[in-house]
């Protein structure tokens, strides 16, 4: 579970291990995650944390490693970790910038699948969920380096779920619409206008709970998905479907 010190990964984290699964808890928040895993064990469950910066092969490589040697097995696999990137027209978005966003939320992902992938093609079984992002699927203007990485997600989950359709290895993706995160609250930082720009944006004139979008990983994750592969499942209120 990368990602996992806060916001929609936290929740992911929670809701499996509520599910009964042994969560490895993820992030380069250190202390944040440590708190995430601690939570679990304190509410029954079984969780470690493991340090690791999914633009790294080594880390997701030691991640992978770590998470089989812990628990004996990897089942499922959650990669949430991100960045937005600083907002700003695609022609005034430095390269530097643009690479940054693009290791952590395309690299990042596709170095997650290729090792989760090697742990569990040899056992015939397995299920993953990538988080991309309702800007995967339509335009979000200023974010330019994000959208087209969340469609590179999206674009990474349909061929995996492809290759690997007869091998028991599941691939999906969830696509958040605008949720009640800490990252998304620093962003707005107390400007009511912000709130009120985005809040019009959704349909449902509200933003998703970040336990609303665990609820859908979850579900993915488990065998009652046992014939859902290659699917983008939007989470969003109906925000793309205006």
């Amino acid at each position: 579970m990368t990602g996992a010190a806060s916001g929609i990964g936290r929740a992911c984290a929670l809701t499996l291990a509520r599910e009964g699964a042994r969560v490895a808890v993820s992030d380069v928040g250190d202390e944040r995650g440590e708190r995430t895993a601690a939570e679990i064990r304190e509410l029954g469950g079984e969780a470690i944390y493991l340090h690791a910066d999914v633009a790294r092969e080594s880390d997701v490589a030691s991640l992978v490693d770590g998470t089989i040697s812990h628990f004996g097995a990897l089942d499922c696999a959650v990669n949430n970790a991100g960045v937005t990137g600083s907002a700003s027209p695609l022609h005034e978005t430095s390269l530097e910038e643009f690479r940054g966003v693009l290791d952590v939320n395309l690299t990042g992902v596709f170095l997650c699948m290729k090792y989760e992938l090697d742990a569990m093609l040899p056992r015939g079984a397995g299920a993953i969920v990538n988080v991309a992002s309702g800007s995967g699927i339509v335009a979000t203007p200023g974010l330019a380096p994000y959208c087209a990485t969340k469609h590179g997600v999206l674009g990474l989950t349909k061929t995996a779920a492809v290759e690997n359709a007869r091998s028991g290895v599941r691939i999906n993706a969830v696509c958040p619409g605008v949720t009640d995160t800490p990252l998304l609250r620093a962003a707005i930082a107390g400007s009511e206008q912000t709130e009120r720009l985005i809040l019009g944006s959704t349909p449902s004139g509200r933003m998703a709970r970040p336990e609303e979008i665990a609820e859908a990983v979850a579900w993915l994750c488990s065998d009652r998905a046992s014939f859902v592969s290659g699917e983008s499942m939007l989470v969003d209120g109906a925000s793309v479907a205006r």
